[in-house]
């Protein structure tokens, strides 16, 4: 006999920010919702990601900018003070409790059941307790996926045993290593080399490539890299990790793991000892263990999905895979924008509604995902990007035009600090007359990023941006630079 179920119109996996806002908006659409998480609520951007990582970042950056301006450089010149920086990265999150937001899912109506969450069959879930107890989960409607991604390791002989740190102990970690070696030339290896070579430790950064973030504007590489250097650190570029091997006793104390110091062996024989190695080589989809085999899918693939976030592989059209795991947009906030769409197409199509599948900017279709994704790196210095690189549109066989300017030469950049260094470029599409990608790098250009990102996404007419005036004296008077770099 079949175990009894609990039915619900929308059954979510996942509570992170992805599946809280799944839940959220299929609520506001007059539909029962539950969560299944088997970690805390609040997933991976509260706790270990996003939040946790600009904690740490935030006295870094400022003190940077201290060190800018007269009057301040000699005061701000000493080291940082490490607790005080824990100590306010652990009230960020919140101790790594989620007391705050349980009591945000009930305010919501939104019920939640703990446990390991896996489908065993079409719109049916088993959700598994610590204590190996089981209950069943039905939907009349939907089941959204929303379990994120993983840090990817390489296939390294031994790598277990030398408990290398991922992105979520490079973020979580209250030890300063005195040597910390950075595998990788992303977003985490740059974030987190920019943050441990700050508070004390000596940052050496592998990159397999040629630079860093080599998936944005050659630019920016080239500045973030040249910082690193000056603050310090090494970064060496073209060069492979073979192997790797952790002597288990002696050492000084103040070694994160408890252990001896790492030795990686480089490609070529060289070998490196630090105290704790970060590899930063990428994410893997957290579907290994979903039971994505009950549905015809194979276990640990990322899921392919169309604009409303609905999986294309699966009959019957009542699974969804939202953020991370359609792979579509790596990023915490694209992630909850899919969310937004899917959780208003889960509610449409559940009350019968025709979707708006033929307006590529309708409410049920993620097309920023493919046209206008935005991302801030917080390194020193800032990168704000969204939209398409020069070479990614060149790659599309699209007409284009590239706009440069010295972010230096702005009146505000220079008031802003001392030696200000920084770019800007945009890109047009000459055939339809709007930008279609924008990059930054430089100190404070986060807060730039919007305006470029609704210049984006609105496909604002670039002769309609002649008449969008910046305020004097901003940063964002290079939005006037640009453009009038662009009339000639």
């Amino acid at each position: 006999m079949m175990a009894a179920t609990e039915e619900y119109d929308v059954v979510v996996l996942g509570a992170g920010p992805v599946g809280e806002n799944v839940a959220d908006r299929v609520r506001a659409a007059g539909l029962s919702a539950v969560i299944v998480e088997s970690e805390l609520v609040g997933g991976d951007c509260s706790y270990w990601a996003c939040v946790p990582s600009k904690a740490l970042l935030r006295p870094v950056i400022a003190r940077a900018d201290a060190q800018r301006l007269p009057g301040l450089r000699q005061a701000a010149g000493g080291p940082l003070e490490t607790p005080a920086v824990f100590a306010r990265r652990d009230e960020y999150v919140a101790h790594w409790k989620d007391d705050g937001q349980v009591s945000w899912l009930e305010s919501a109506g939104v019920d939640l059941v703990r446990g390991h969450g896996r489908l065993v069959g079409d719109k049916r879930v088993a959700v598994s307790d610590a204590d190996g107890q089981e209950r069943f989960l039905t939907a009349r409607h939907a089941v959204a996926v929303c379990t994120g991604s993983a840090a990817a390791l390489p296939d390294l002989p031994g790598l277990t045993d030398v408990r290398p740190w991922t992105s979520r102990e490079a973020t979580s970690a209250s030890a300063v290593p005195r040597r910390l070696a950075v595998v990788g030339g992303g977003v985490v290896a740059t974030e987190m080399a920019t943050a441990w070579q700050a508070l004390g430790s000596e940052v050496t950064v592998l990159v397999r490539g040629s630079g860093l973030l080599e998936r944005m504007e050659p630019f920016v590489g080239e500045l973030v890299a040249k910082s690193l250097a000056e603050a310090g650190a090494q970064v060496r570029t073209g060069t492979s990790v073979t192997g790797v091997r952790r002597a288990q006793s002696g050492g000084p104390a103040g070694y994160g793991s408890g252990a001896g110091p790492v030795t990686l062996t480089l490609a070529g024989g060289e070998r490196l000892e630090a105290d704790e190695v970060l590899f930063a080589t990428g994410r893997t989809p957290r579907t290994e263990d979903i039971g994505l085999e009950t549905v015809g899918l194979e276990p640990g693939s990322w899921l392919r999905v169309d604009d409303s976030c609905r999986v294309r592989d699966v009959e019957g059209g009542w699974l969804y895979a939202v953020g991370d795991v359609n792979r579509r947009a790596l990023l915490t906030h694209q992630g909850k924008y899919q969310a937004r769409i899917a959780g208003a197409a889960i509610g449409a199509r559940a009350q019968g509604v025709p979707l708006l599948e033929s307006d590529p900017w309708g409410a049920h279709a993620a097309t920023a995902d493919t046209a206008a994704v935005p991302q801030v790196v917080f390194t020193d210095p800032e990168v704000a990007a969204v939209g398409l690189t020069a070479a990614q549109a060149e790659a599309e066989g699209r007409r284009i035009r590239v706009v440069d300017y010295d972010l230096g030469r702005v009146t505000g950049s220079a008031l802003y600090a001392d030696g200000y260094r920084g770019q800007a470029r945009m890109v047009v599409d000459l055939d339809r007359g709007h930008l279609i990608g924008v990059t930054f790098v430089g100190p404070g250009v986060g807060e730039l990023l919007h305006s470029a990102t609704v210049a984006v996404a609105g496909e604002v007419p670039v002769e309609r941006l002649w008449h969008a005036v910046p305020a004097f004296p901003t940063i964002s008077e290079v939005w006037l630079r640009l453009l009038e770099t662009y009339r000639g």
